[in-house]
């Protein structure tokens, strides 16, 4: 059960209605394949860990908002990364959001969603997913992403895709603690 109960739209505050209005908006145009609302309107997953602090809510679904923006890489590497970032934290609601997203958008095998999971490396990863995945592991484990994979990484995405690929990491980690954090659990 989660330790911040999901807000129903007719119990949203004055300071909680226009993040409610934007992030509502923008989740239902980018997720159709997983649960996000509850049936009374309340929004579900990180969502509503935001909601009940709209300030700092604002912040955090801004970011989420350029990132989603940016993509200077493809989408199947982002959600490599996504999904190695949500095992690494045992971030439950993460991996099935992101594995539905993989496996509907992409059609990313269960298997390779489940190796992800595991906190694996699929045999089967592209150039793209592979620096993703290696890029994003490395980051996990601490310290100075290593020169030679911050090179692959700039050969095969550039510097804004390079750059993006890391932010997506530390963001996805942000996420991951406002999960687990907070106990979210998959609907």
């Amino acid at each position: 059960m989660t330790r911040l109960p999901p807000i129903p739209p007719s119990d949203l505050t004055d300071a909680q209605r226009p993040l409610f209005e934007a992030m509502t908006a923008g989740v239902a145009a980018k997720y159709q394949t997983f649960t996000t609302v509850r049936e009374d309107g309340a929004l579900l997953g990180p969502w509503n860990a935001w909601l009940h602090d709209p300030e700092i809510g604002a912040a955090y679904w801004g970011v989420t908002q350029a990132l989603t923006a940016a993509k200077r890489i493809p989408d199947p590497a982002r959600q490599v990364a996504i999904l190695v970032v949500g095992a690494h934290f045992g971030a439950a609601y993460e991996i099935y959001a992101h594995g539905a997203v993989a496996a509907s958008a992409h059609g990313m095998s269960a298997r390779r969603i489940a190796t992800l999971a595991a906190g694996e490396r699929p045999e089967d990863l592209d150039d793209d997913e592979a620096i993703a995945h290696d890029v994003a592991k490395a980051l996990l484990r601490g310290g100075v992403l290593a020169d030679p994979l911050y090179a692959q990484a700039l050969a095969r995405f550039g510097q804004a895709g390079t750059s993006e690929l890391i932010y997506l990491v530390g963001h996805y980690c942000f996420v991951s603690m406002t999960l687990n954090g907070f106990g979210i659990p998959v609907p």
